[in-house]
């Protein structure tokens, strides 16, 4: 079975990650190739979701059975700009 790859975004969704001025998103494009099923996709999205608190944005099917993902998750404390690595006591 192949990855799931990393790829580049659709014309238009690179505007919805630019308005998102707050910052408070981290975003990745993901390319499932035509053999990952959509069960499978399914499977593999619920799992970075539950695991890893990814979202799911936009969805983008492509004739050749190809799919772009978009998720996001929201930025830990730890890597916001401005805050403290560890809390101090």
């Amino acid at each position: 079975m192949t990855t799931i790859q990393q790829g580049r975004m659709p014309p238009g969704w690179e505007r919805v990650v630019a308005e998102d001025r707050s910052e408070e998103y981290d975003w990745i494009p993901l390319r499932l190739p035509p053999d990952v099923t959509r069960i499978s996709a399914s499977i593999r999205l619920s799992i970075e979701a539950e695991y890893r608190g990814w979202e799911l944005t936009r969805v983008r099917a492509y004739t050749d059975g190809s799919r772009r993902v978009l998720l996001r998750r929201k930025k830990s404390a730890s890597s916001m700009p401005g805050t403290p690595k560890a809390p101090s006591l």
